[in-house]
């Protein structure tokens, strides 16, 4: 039986994870990214590795993509050495990268002028979730392509939602998410240190509010990282909150919606990347409401 050819863009925190389950359920996968290490492992495990975004497309049916924002996905589509070098015409692209909706819409359009199909298909569930195989997969595209992709984007995640048959609509879903993702973790951020402030014991106060009525997924997984200040080690890290929060107020602006939570949850998020915090875990967003003791100690 013939392998089906996947091109990989993007081996970072969640893409590395992808790729190699991909390569363990026999897709053949050749994958390019700026960061040799990863390669290094995919290789290891069957992957194969290709120098530039270009190989990746040579006699693949798929690309699939796991950049940072909506630049890098352009850059790696048609700038120098993207895919449109190598790319032939039936490819079909999806994209796997939280971007303001605009974007994905003017790639979309982009892709199509090429006689290619462009699946806006985001995530979430950082690197647990894609570990082990169940992202959630908000994907917007044509119906034809979306059905020919099913089963490589069920492959991304086993929580496929099929969001909309337009580019663009994925990235609008994603940007709901994140607004509620961004709200709830500064909220968390602020109980504990809240908590901490009032002398209170702050494993006693999370281990009682996240078994409550005020719990949330944000607080039970970044909570016990708050508690123990542990932030080196990083799944997400603030400044892809202060990336992601910004496109939902970009988003809010264009739709003159007032998003005032998701415009004050920013505003911590760029504190603590304005003290130095923005390449730590993101539930280092604590260090905003605390006046940033512990990091400065």
């Amino acid at each position: 039986m013939t392998q089906q050819t996947i091109g990989f863009v993007g081996l970072g925190v969640m893409g590395r994870h992808v790729a190699r389950r991909m390569v363990q359920d026999a897709f053949r996968v050749q994958a390019y990214d700026i960061n040799p290490e990863p390669l290094e492992h995919l290789k290891e495990i069957g992957g194969i590795v290709c120098t530039s975004a270009a190989a990746t497309a040579v006699n693949a049916s798929h690309i699939v993509i796991f950049v940072v924002n909506g630049k890098q996905a352009e850059q790696v589509i048609f700038g120098p050495g993207g895919l449109h070098e190598t790319a032939a015409a039936g490819l079909t692209i999806i994209s796997c990268v939280t971007m303001l909706p605009s974007e994905a819409r003017f790639i979309g359009e982009r892709c199509r002028e090429h006689g290619w199909s462009f699946i806006d298909a985001p995530v979430s569930g950082g690197e647990v979730g894609a570990k082990q195989g169940d992202l959630t997969v908000m994907a917007s595209g044509d119906k034809a392509a979306l059905d020919a992709s099913h089963a490589l984007l069920t492959q991304i995640g086993t929580r496929l939602k099929r969001v909309g048959n337009q580019p663009g609509q994925g990235a609008l879903v994603k940007t709901i998410n994140q607004l509620l993702c961004g709200v709830h973790l500064a909220a968390a951020g602020e109980a504990i240190a809240m908590a901490q402030r009032a002398g209170l014991e702050p494993q006693a106060v999370f281990d009682v509010v996240s078994q409550s009525a005020a719990g949330s997924w944000m607080l039970s997984n970044r909570g016990p990282r708050m508690v123990a200040s542990a932030f080196d080690t990083s799944a997400s890290a603030v400044d892809i909150f202060v990336k992601d929060l910004g496109i939902v107020m970009d988003v809010a602006r264009e739709l003159k919606f007032p998003a005032s939570l998701a415009a004050t949850a920013l505003q911590s998020f760029l504190g603590a990347s304005g003290a130095g915090l923005g390449l730590k875990d993101d539930s280092a967003v604590v260090q905003y409401y605390n006046g940033f003791q512990r990091n400065k100690e």
